[in-house]
């Protein structure tokens, strides 16, 4: 891959793996607020305005960040599979999109929040960790392309 290509894939790579970092602690702060609030009008807003960050933000972000994070592995040394650290950042982004498709239910929970129902604390809880998992796993992520190791796969 030219160096001019290969830079700009990850400057690319780079701004959108910081910017979905950014809208999943978004998040995490709305779940979190919904989840603490006794205001059902606000818990609600919350869970509603989650759907947007989403689609306008998760879903792009996330998709940008593996297919730029793919074609660097293919197009520089490290490979996709050639290091540990890029196997395992291919399997947390993975991981990351499927907590956020499998787990994460903000439409769930500003149904649930409709009118004067509680919503169960452990639920509300359940996607507060969800999003505290995604997060974690963006900071992995992070820290394994800052570091580097240099343990081969086989």
């Amino acid at each position: 891959m030219a160096p001019r290509i290969r830079k700009t894939l990850l400057v690319v790579h780079i701004v959108v793996s910081v910017a979905l970092a950014g809208e999943v602690w978004g998040l995490v702060v709305l779940n979190t607020v919904a989840t603490l609030t006794e205001d059902l009008a606000l818990a609600h807003t919350a869970y509603r305005l989650m759907p947007f960050m989403i689609f306008a933000g998760g879903v792009p972000l996330s998709m940008t960040a593996f297919i730029t994070g793919v074609a660097l592995g293919l197009g520089s040394h490290w490979g996709l599979l050639r290091y540990y650290w890029v196997a395992i950042k291919l399997v947390l982004l993975l991981a990351v999109i499927g907590v956020g498709i499998f787990v994460f239910d903000p439409e769930g929970m500003a149904a649930a929040t409709e009118g004067a129902r509680q919503v169960a604390a452990s639920r509300q809880w359940g996607q507060v960790a969800a999003l505290s998992t995604q997060i974690v796993m963006l900071l992995a992520a992070t820290t394994l392309s800052v570091f580097k190791p240099r343990w081969r796969l086989r």
